[in-house]
């Protein structure tokens, strides 16, 4: 099947890998442009195109595609039957939509309706889910309105984090759009109710605040390590938090109760594990502390 491919992250290099694999003919692979990346920002191209000239693919990288008109012609141009889209990035307008025969196949972290939008694995773990999965449905217009082809559900564990499940999905993800060019499955209609929705993240959502629930910190901490990085502050610094569980405590919220990182919180308390200052080391909670204390009493940021 003659198919472009358009994505960008890490999550969808095993669909690219799997498509090519297969032996579909990929006529183009879309992915974000070139970003500046590293300490010396050096223009760093995606895991998607990297994986692409790996494979010999053709790659283009459009930092736009609402009001192109040549792009669409391009697109158009290719003669497609499918394009597969995982995590790319852009909004593709109608005129892209609408130009590959079976048209548009998304690639989407979650069990739809629950989780629309651009960060739906982390979502799921900050929500405590129970399960997440992946749905291929067919886009339109609408933010992941389309209707659905297919989907597979994993659980989410205690100690899930946000990197395993990321990679779980990935790799069902690929299986998933495998099966469903090749079986072509009738598309279903998402139900109206069960819709949410999830944002995309910033730097300030991995701020920990202390007033919330012990629990909903420790998911907040597996949902946004690596990124965007739970952390608070404290003497001007910026302290990662890179692991953290619920533990028995009573205190007031930020308040250290102990001396090996025991943090009091809305409800209950929250020991931490694993930390990291500003251009040093991960450091588990033992080795850390012995280099930057925090008695009892001290009040995090």
């Amino acid at each position: 099947m003659r198919i472009a491919f358009m994505g960008s992250p890490d999550f969808a290099v095993p669909a690219l890998r799997a498509l090519h694999d297969a032996g579909h003919e990929i006529a183009a692979v879309y992915c974000q442009p070139p970003r500046p990346a590293g300490r010396g920002q050096k223009e760093t191209p995606c895991p998607v195109h990297r994986a692409a000239l790996d494979l010999g693919l053709p790659v283009r990288t459009p930092a736009r595609l609402k009001r192109d008109a040549v792009e669409h012609e391009a697109f158009a141009a290719l003669n497609l039957d499918a394009a597969v889209v995982a995590a790319y990035g852009l909004i593709l307008p109608k005129a892209m939509l609408d130009a590959p025969r079976r048209g548009c196949l998304n690639i989407h972290a979650s069990l739809l309706p629950r989780w629309r939008g651009a960060a739906p694995i982390h979502a799921a773990i900050l929500a405590g889910d129970a399960e997440s999965g992946i749905t291929i449905m067919r886009m339109e217009e609408g933010l992941d309105t389309g209707p659905m082809l297919l989907k597979d559900a994993v659980p989410i564990g205690p100690d899930t984090t946000v990197q395993a499940l990321h990679d779980r999905l990935a790799e069902i993800g690929a299986r998933l759009i495998l099966q469903a060019l090749a079986e072509d499955p009738a598309p279903v209609p998402q139900p109206e109710d069960g819709v949410t929705y999830a944002p995309k993240l910033t730097k300030e959502d991995g701020r920990l605040d202390w007033s919330q629930d012990a629990a909903a910190l420790e998911r907040r901490v597996r949902a946004l390590n690596p990124w965007p990085g739970t952390f608070f502050t404290l003497g001007g610094e910026q302290i990662r938090v890179l692991a953290a569980q619920v533990a028995a405590g009573d205190g007031a919220p930020g308040a250290a109760l102990d001396d090996a990182a025991l943090i009091g919180c809305g409800t209950g308390a929250l020991r931490l594990t694993r930390l990291q200052r500003p251009g040093r080391a991960a450091m588990d909670a033992e080795a850390f502390l012995r280099g930057f204390a925090l008695p009892r009493g001290t009040v995090l940021g």
